[in-house]
């Protein structure tokens, strides 16, 4: 639209650890193709320990998950402001749309987040702008109320008309894929800011693989459920974790971590029994890694009765 209009277009794509470029059909899909066909140069953003500092206690609260939409907002559009800045723009555009979604998106929340980010007056929103109050570009002429849309709600039935106009195909979904709107994520997420100080972005990449059990305050055990997440659970394991893995059937790698992971070698090796395909009420040997140590474990399948207890 502003494209259209005449206006140079620079893109500014915001990850997050809690929604990137692989999450789907949402935001990020093929944004660095669509970038390129539409001709716009892009800058990538990545918000990480600072979006976690926020997460623990967000000033304008949660959603209906863990997801703090009006101060993560905030926070992508100060990093669009830094960037507006470096280059000498004249303003910020967004496709937000008025009453799209609830928490983020209504009149008063859009006002919010300009003054969070300190960008009063300088965010245009075209397809919602000739239904919100006039922004400074329009004020000082270089926007027309008549080139901006009237799109409101929740229904994409205008969206998609105009992307089939301006010959945009294979539009992404409306959801964004950020995990934080996930409600079985939101638990898992939940558990850890509940029990972690300072939980890390390694600590986050462990949310979003395995199952989660919560052994005690400090320590936790997750658990493979196929070879892509073994495998990345064996990457993701720091110096004083603890992999478990079954020495004589098929099975998940399972990390523990924590302050009392010796106390809970045990139930660990049982539960990692438990998921591989070793017969019900069997015994067998699981090995626990640590720093390239090794050493074996002789423990009996654990039965649900042991273990879901601890289940997130």
């Amino acid at each position: 639209m502003m494209q259209s209009q005449g206006f140079e277009v620079s893109a500014v794509a915001i990850k997050t650890p809690f929604c990137d470029f692989d999450c789907g059909r949402g935001c990020g899909f093929e944004i660095r193709e669509r970038a390129d066909t539409l001709g716009v140069n892009l800058k990538t953003v990545y918000l990480g320990d600072e979006y976690i500092e926020m997460l623990k206690n967000p000033k304008h609260g949660f959603g209906s998950g863990m997801n703090p939409c009006i101060d993560c907002r905030s926070m992508m559009f100060k990093a669009a402001k830094k960037h507006m800045d470096e280059i000498g723009a004249d303003f910020i555009i967004s496709g937000e749309v008025l009453g799209q979604r609830p928490m983020s998106q209504h009149g008063p929340a859009l006002k919010t987040i300009e003054k969070e980010s300190e960008l009063e007056g300088y965010i245009v929103r075209p397809l919602s702008g000739a239904l919100l109050p006039k922004t400074i570009p329009e004020e000082n002429g270089l926007i027309k109320r008549e080139n901006l849309g009237m799109v409101r709600g929740r229904t994409r039935r205008m969206q998609l008309q105009m992307a089939q106009e301006y010959g945009i195909e294979n539009p992404p979904n409306a959801g964004g894929g950020c995990l934080l709107t996930d409600p079985a994520f939101a638990i898992r997420a939940k558990d850890l800011f509940a029990h972690i100080d300072n939980p890390t972005t390694n600590d986050i990449d462990l949310l979003k693989i395995g199952r989660h059990f919560r052994l005690d305050k400090t320590t936790k055990l997750i658990v493979g459920r196929n070879q892509d997440e073994n495998n990345m659970i064996k990457a993701l394991a720091l110096p004083n974790d603890i992999v478990f893995y079954a020495k004589d059937h098929v099975g998940p790698n399972a990390l523990l971590r924590g302050d009392n992971v010796e106390n809970h070698k045990q139930i660990s090796a049982a539960i990692t029994l438990r998921y591989s395909d070793a017969p019900k009420e069997t015994s067998g040997t699981v090995i626990a890694e640590k720093a390239n140590d090794k050493s074996d474990i002789s423990v009996i399948r654990a039965e649900e009765s042991e273990y879901l207890q601890y289940r997130v």
